[in-house]
């Protein structure tokens, strides 16, 4: 188990320093302007493909980096950045780590690569799971996976909804009910292989901030797929649903339980995104309020400028430790006794959104034209409280992890 330090290593900080050029050299020049067109900045993802950056190589290696930081470090490097087009770049692995997390390896030597493409040719995936009347409560699902056993095809039907890359996306990676009474473990992963007829995009959604990531449904009508694209195989879903029949009635609240262990320990990574947003936003209005001069004196001679500059520096260091305080349980196996994944999510979500607002406030009226970039942080930053769990998801969670009430 690795001791926990907030000391990154030489390798760390090279990697780090990478990210970061990257970031300042490539996404931030582009990011006005790709978020104007509101569209897929493929450009700029071809160019994170040519130097690494874009792979599923390079996201294994910050994943299983023993200290837990290398995620959280990336993630708030890119972030820094641009939302938008950090969000380009790494949505691909959402659906990528559903694989890795559920299919075989056949499956994942097939599909991931189908992925990414290739600097010369690059791919996007999406990852399908939320639905019009299935955010938060998972359970309510209603795209359905049938399966005929004649044909060893699954036909998936349903809407899915606010799916990254939805459309547009090489490979599909689906989520379904395979046994309604079970809830959220009758649900099953699928992929959708490229130009599967009955998958189209539905609406686009125009959006308010992160324009330059494309979101969109996903409309499923009578698809059919090889019984080989379903993640994990035939017979190891037959297991899981029998073991999850059985413990539904004898200890089905343990099972829920454990469900919502499995997203806790991913939230962290959307709270490193907060951090990324909000410590560009600081960084801007400290730089703004050094040199803008009012009555003969730099702004931050002011005390209410020199205050709100000290909270939101402080902000961004604490949801820092937070988020890689529960980085680091995740990935050494510590339990979240405390929701302390939600606790990082919630602090940097709602430290982003506070930070870019003071942003703005900071360069007046400057900062409320899109001549500076706070403007677009603090549209970017709204996301945060709302994906991957609201804000008010995310207090119920810890409240109810406190209280030792059950967790739906």
């Amino acid at each position: 188990m690795a001791e926990f330090t907030m000391e990154l290593n030489e390798e760390q900080r090279e990697v780090r320093d990478w990210l970061h050029g990257f970031a300042a050299d490539v996404i931030r020049p582009a990011a006005a302007e790709w978020d104007e067109r509101e569209e897929t900045p493929w450009p700029v993802i071809q160019e994170a493909a040519k130097v690494g950056i874009y792979s599923l190589d390079f996201y294994a290696q910050q994943y299983f980096d023993p200290t837990g930081l290398g995620i959280p470090m990336a993630m708030e490097e890119l972030f820094w950045g641009d939302a938008g087009i950090a969000l380009s770049i790494v949505g691909t692995g959402l659906a990528a780590v559903g694989v890795l997390a559920n299919g075989t390896e056949e499956q994942i030597g097939t599909w991931i690569p189908q992925m990414y493409g290739d600097a010369n040719d690059v791919k996007v995936a999406a990852f399908c799971s939320s639905e019009p009347d299935a955010g938060s409560d998972v359970a309510s699902m209603r795209t359905r996976a049938v399966y005929d056993e004649a044909k060893d095809e699954w036909v998936l039907n349903g809407t899915k909804t606010w799916a990254t890359n939805g459309g547009i996306a090489n490979v599909h990676v689906v989520v379904a009910v395979v046994d309604p009474e079970l809830g959220s473990k009758g649900h099953a992963s699928f992929i959708v292989p490229p130009k599967t007829p009955g998958l189209s995009q539905g609406q686009k959604f125009k959006k308010h901030g992160i324009r330059a990531s494309h979101t969109a449904e996903v409309v499923l009508e009578d698809v059919r797929i090889p019984g080989s694209c379903l993640l994990g195989g035939k017979e190891k879903l037959d297991e899981r649903l029998a073991r999850a029949r059985e413990r539904a009635k004898t200890g089905g609240e343990r099972v829920k339980n454990a469900a919502m262990a499995t997203f806790e320990a991913s939230r962290p990574a959307v709270g490193a995104m907060a951090v990324g947003t909000a410590r560009a936003a600081y960084e801007v209005a400290l730089d703004y309020a050094k040199t803008r001069e009012q009555f003969g004196r730099p702004i931050i001679d002011n005390q209410g400028v020199a205050f709100q500059i000290a909270d939101m520096r402080t902000s961004v260091d604490a949801a820092r430790l937070l988020v890689w305080r529960a980085s680091w349980m995740a990935i050494n196996g510590r339990p979240f006794t405390a929701a302390e994944g939600s606790q990082s999510k919630l602090f940097a979500s709602e430290t982003a959104k506070k930070v870019t607002a003071q942003a703005i406030q900071i360069l007046g009226g400057n900062g409320y034209t899109r001549e500076y970039p706070v403007e677009r942080m603090h549209r970017d930053a709204a996301i945060y409280t709302i994906f991957e769990g609201t804000s008010e998801v995310q207090r119920l969670v810890i409240a109810r992890t406190l209280s030792g009430m059950p967790i739906r």
